[in-house]
C-alpha cells in the first residue's frame, strides 16, 4: 500500500538531509556541555550553537543572535512570554484561533488577575482587522497573535496588528509554530518584539528544541520562569541580566540543537525553491479537496489561497471523522490528524466543535501525484457513504 504522510503540521516528516546524522555525531563524537568545560570540544561544541543562533536570527530578522533564546519548543517559550511579563491588573489581546499553548497560560493568569479580551474572528478564522482596531489601545498591555491557525491554515494580518501595537506603544508577541521556515517573518518590518516557534515542525528538525526571539526592551520586563545554573556568574544567586543567559538555566539540548543546524544549513541551502514547491503543494491540496465540497464535505478556512498555509481540514458531513481518519489510514497509507488539535476555541469559531475535522497538512517532500492521491481517497470515501 502507498503511504503518504499528511501531518507536517503536527510534526515534519521525513526530516531535512542530515539531521539525524548531525544528532548522532554529537552523541558518539562530541558528547560535552557547553558553558562548562575548558577544553576544545566543548568550544567547537558552544561555536556550533553560536552559528545555529546566527541562522535563527537570520530566518526571523532578529535583532541578533544573543536575543535567540533556545526553548524545548514553541509551548515553553510562549510561557516564558506570557507568564514572566503579565501580571495582576494586565490586559492582554488575543484571538479565538489560538492554540491551547497560548489559550491555558492565559487561562492561568486570567485566574490570577490579568485580563483576557478576543479579536473578532469571522468563521473561515480571519481576523476582523476593522473592529479589532479599536481594541488596541495603550491601555492594552500586549497582544498575542497565532500568525496562522494550526486548524484551518488560516494566515492572520501580523504585520497590520503589528503596525497598530507599534503606533500605540503596546507590546505584539506571534505565535510562529505554523509558519518559521514556511512563510517570511521580519521582527522589525512587522512590529514584532517577540516570536516563539519550534524546531521540528516547517523548519524539519528534530522535536524538543525550538527558539524565542525577543528584543532587548521585552526581555528587560520578563522575570525568567525557571531559574538555575547557565554557567555564567555563577557566584550571584539572581540569574544573569544578559541575554540569552538569563533565560536559559541548566543544560540545552545539545543533540536537537545539532539537529536544528543541520535542518537550517539545508533551509538556507535550498532557497525559495523548496517552500515555493511546498506552496503549490498546499494551492493543489486545497484546490482539490475543494471540487468535493457539497458532496458530504466541508473545507475550513480562508477562502484565498493566498490567505492559507499547507494545512487542510475537511469536516466529513456524513461521518464520523474519526471513522474518516481511520479508514484514510488503514485503507490507503494516509497518515492525517483528527480531532479538535489543541484549539478547541478555534474549531468553535469555525463552526466544526465538538466534531473536530480531519486535518492534512503538507510538507515539502510530498508530490503532486501525492496529493491527487488524498484527493481521489477522500472521494472514494464519500462515494461509499452515500
Amino acid at each position: 500500500m502507498r503511504s503518504v504522510y499528511m501531518d507536517n503540521g503536527a510534526t515534519s516528516y521525513p526530516k531535512a538531509p542530515g539531521v539525524g546524522e548531525a544528532m548522532a555525531d554529537y552523541i558518539v563524537n562530541v558528547g560535552c556541555n557547553i558553558g562548562r568545560g575548558g577544553y576544545q570540544s566543548a568550544y567547537d561544541a558552544a561555536s556550533l550553537a553560536l552559528d545555529t543562533r546566527d541562522q535563527l536570527c537570520r530566518l526571523v530578522s532578529g535583532p541578533g543572535p544573543r536575543n535567540v533564546i533556545f526553548t524545548p519548543g514553541a509551548t515553553y517559550g510562549l510561557n516564558i512570554l506570557l507568564k514572566g511579563l503579565l501580571k495582576p491588573g494586565d490586559r492582554v489581546l488575543t484571538s479565538p484561533m489560538e492554540h491551547n499553548a497560548v489559550l491555558r497560560p492565559l487561562t492561568q493568569l486570567q485566574a490570577q488577575g490579568v485580563q483576557v479580551d478576543f479579536f473578532p474572528c469571522n468563521d473561515r478564522g480571519e481576523l476582523l482587522l476593522s473592529q479589532a482596531e479599536a481594541l488596541i489601545t495603550p491601555q492594552v498591555r500586549a497582544v498575542i497573535l497565532t500568525h496562522a491557525s494550526n486548524v484551518c491554515g488560516t494566515v492572520m494580518p501580523v504585520q497590520a496588528v503589528g503596525r497598530l501595537c507599534r503606533e500605540r506603544g503596546v507590546l505584539f508577541l506571534v505565535d510562529a509554530a505554523q509558519t518559521a521556515g514556511v512563510l517570511p517573518i521580519d521582527m522589525k518590518a512587522m512590529g514584532i518584539d517577540a516570536v516563539a516557534f519550534p524546531g521540528h515542525k516547517g523548519l524539519l528538525g528534530p522535536q524538543g528544541i525550538g527558539a524565542l526571539v525577543l528584543t532587548d526592551a521585552l526581555a528587560a520586563q520578563i522575570d525568567p520562569l525557571v531559574a538555575g545554573g547557565t554557567g555564567s556568574v555563577s557566584h550571584e544567586l539572581d540569574m544573569p541580566s544578559f541575554l540569552p543567559d538569563r533565560f536559559e538555566p541548566g543544560t540545552l539540548n545539545l543533540p536537537g540543537i545539532y539537529g536544528l543546524h543541520a535542518a537550517l544549513a539545508f533551509l538556507e541551502a535550498q532557497g525559495e525553491e523548496l517552500r515555493a514547491k511546498e506552496r503549490a503543494l498546499a494551492r493543489r491540496l486545497w484546490t482539490r479537496l475543494r471540487e468535493l465540497e457539497g458532496d458530504g464535505l466541508r473545507v475550513t478556512g480562508a477562502e484565498d489561497p493566498d490567505r492559507r498555509t499547507g494545512v487542510v481540514s475537511v469536516d466529513f458531513l456524513q461521518g464520523d471523522n474519526g471513522e474518516m481518519a481511520f479508514r484514510l489510514e488503514q485503507g490507503y497509507g494516509i497518515a492525517t490528524r483528527c480531532g479538535l488539535h489543541c484549539a478547541p476555541a478555534a474549531h468553535q469559531t469555525l463552526n466544526t466543535y465538538p466534531q473536530g475535522t480531519v486535518r492534512f497538512s503538507v510538507g515539502p517532500f510530498l508530490s503532486a501525484e501525492d496529493v491527487d492521491y488524498v484527493h481521489g481517497a477522500v472521494e472514494a470515501l464519500l462515494r461509499e457513504g452515500r
